[in-house]
Protein backbone atom coordinates (compact mmCIF):
# COMPACT_ATOMS: atom_id res chain seq x y z
CA UNK A 1 0.00 0.00 0.00
CA UNK A 2 2.81 2.42 0.90
CA UNK A 3 4.61 1.55 -2.32
CA UNK A 4 1.51 2.40 -4.39
CA UNK A 5 1.19 5.77 -2.63
CA UNK A 6 4.86 6.58 -3.27
CA UNK A 7 4.62 5.59 -6.93
CA UNK A 8 1.51 7.74 -7.29
CA UNK A 9 3.29 10.73 -5.80
CA UNK A 10 6.44 10.26 -7.85
CA UNK A 11 4.75 9.76 -11.20
CA UNK A 12 1.70 11.97 -10.75
CA UNK A 13 -0.77 9.13 -11.06
CA UNK A 14 -4.24 10.51 -10.53
CA UNK A 15 -3.34 14.05 -11.63
CA UNK A 16 -5.07 15.60 -14.58
CA UNK A 17 -2.87 16.31 -17.59
CA UNK A 18 -4.03 19.95 -17.62
CA UNK A 19 -2.78 20.46 -14.06
CA UNK A 20 0.75 19.49 -15.07
CA UNK A 21 1.08 22.11 -17.80
CA UNK A 22 -0.22 25.15 -15.94
CA UNK A 23 2.61 27.58 -15.19
CA UNK A 24 3.15 28.51 -11.58
CA UNK A 25 2.08 32.06 -10.69
CA UNK A 26 4.96 34.52 -10.49
CA UNK A 27 6.44 34.97 -7.01
CA UNK A 28 6.22 38.77 -7.17
CA UNK A 29 3.64 39.16 -4.42
CA UNK A 30 6.08 37.78 -1.86
CA UNK A 31 8.61 40.51 -2.67
CA UNK A 32 6.13 43.34 -2.12
CA UNK A 33 6.83 45.08 1.17
CA UNK A 34 4.80 47.47 3.28
CA UNK A 35 6.71 50.20 5.11
CA UNK A 36 5.95 51.26 8.67
CA UNK A 37 3.88 54.16 7.32
CA UNK A 38 1.66 51.70 5.40
CA UNK A 39 3.05 52.58 1.97
CA UNK A 40 3.38 49.50 -0.24
CA UNK A 41 6.68 49.11 -2.13
CA UNK A 42 6.27 47.18 -5.39
CA UNK A 43 9.42 45.92 -7.15
CA UNK A 44 9.32 46.16 -10.96
CA UNK A 45 11.96 44.75 -13.27
CA UNK A 46 12.67 46.63 -16.51
CA UNK A 47 14.29 44.52 -19.21
CA UNK A 48 14.16 43.94 -22.98
CA UNK A 49 10.68 42.40 -22.60
CA UNK A 50 9.26 45.44 -20.80
CA UNK A 51 8.12 45.77 -17.19
CA UNK A 52 7.40 42.89 -14.82
CA UNK A 53 4.83 43.23 -13.46
CA UNK A 54 3.29 45.63 -15.94
CA UNK A 55 -0.03 45.86 -14.07
CA UNK A 56 -0.21 46.88 -10.40
CA UNK A 57 -3.61 46.84 -8.73
CA UNK A 58 -4.29 48.93 -5.64
CA UNK A 59 -7.04 50.42 -3.54
CA UNK A 60 -8.33 53.80 -4.72
CA UNK A 61 -6.20 56.53 -3.13
CA UNK A 62 -3.55 54.05 -1.89
CA UNK A 63 0.01 55.39 -1.77
CA UNK A 64 2.56 53.17 -3.54
CA UNK A 65 6.27 53.28 -4.18
CA UNK A 66 7.16 51.56 -7.44
CA UNK A 67 10.75 50.32 -7.24
CA UNK A 68 12.12 50.02 -10.78
CA UNK A 69 15.30 48.04 -11.45
CA UNK A 70 16.69 47.92 -14.98
CA UNK A 71 18.38 44.58 -15.65
CA UNK A 72 19.20 44.85 -19.36
CA UNK A 73 21.49 47.17 -21.26
CA UNK A 74 18.94 48.73 -23.59
CA UNK A 75 18.57 52.42 -24.35
CA UNK A 76 14.81 52.01 -24.70
CA UNK A 77 14.32 51.13 -21.03
CA UNK A 78 17.10 53.33 -19.70
CA UNK A 79 14.50 56.02 -19.06
CA UNK A 80 11.07 55.93 -17.48
CA UNK A 81 8.17 58.29 -18.07
CA UNK A 82 6.24 58.41 -14.79
CA UNK A 83 2.45 58.76 -14.50
CA UNK A 84 2.92 62.50 -13.93
CA UNK A 85 4.95 62.70 -17.20
CA UNK A 86 8.38 63.20 -15.61
CA UNK A 87 11.31 61.45 -17.26
CA UNK A 88 13.63 59.56 -14.90
CA UNK A 89 16.88 57.76 -15.72
CA UNK A 90 17.03 54.08 -14.75
CA UNK A 91 20.66 53.11 -14.14
CA UNK A 92 21.60 49.45 -14.58
CA UNK A 93 20.90 47.22 -11.57
CA UNK A 94 20.13 50.15 -9.26
CA UNK A 95 16.63 50.44 -7.79
CA UNK A 96 14.85 53.72 -8.46
CA UNK A 97 11.78 54.60 -6.37
CA UNK A 98 8.78 56.38 -7.86
CA UNK A 99 5.91 57.47 -5.60
CA UNK A 100 2.45 56.94 -7.10
CA UNK A 101 -1.10 57.29 -5.82
CA UNK A 102 -3.64 54.79 -7.11
CA UNK A 103 -6.41 56.73 -8.90
CA UNK A 104 -9.94 56.71 -7.50
CA UNK A 105 -11.11 54.92 -10.66
CA UNK A 106 -9.43 53.67 -13.80
CA UNK A 107 -5.68 53.61 -14.22
CA UNK A 108 -2.54 55.69 -14.61
CA UNK A 109 0.30 54.60 -16.83
CA UNK A 110 4.06 54.59 -17.03
CA UNK A 111 6.25 53.90 -20.06
CA UNK A 112 9.81 53.62 -21.25
CA UNK A 113 11.51 56.70 -22.66
CA UNK A 114 10.75 55.61 -26.23
CA UNK A 115 7.09 54.85 -25.38
CA UNK A 116 7.44 51.22 -26.54
CA UNK A 117 6.88 49.43 -23.21
CA UNK A 118 4.03 50.33 -20.88
CA UNK A 119 2.68 49.53 -17.47
CA UNK A 120 -0.32 50.65 -15.44
CA UNK A 121 -1.40 51.25 -11.86
CA UNK A 122 -5.05 50.25 -11.68
CA UNK A 123 -7.71 51.06 -9.09
CA UNK A 124 -9.49 47.99 -7.70
CA UNK A 125 -13.13 47.99 -8.72
CA UNK A 126 -15.41 49.06 -5.88
CA UNK A 127 -17.51 46.19 -4.61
Amino acid sequence: MLRVALVSLLFGVGCKKDDAVKPAPPPLAASVTVAADGVRHVPITADTNGYKPDRIVGKPGEKLVLVFTRTADSSCISQLMTPDKKTIDLPMNSPVEVAVTVPQTGEVGFACGMDMFHGVVVAEPKS
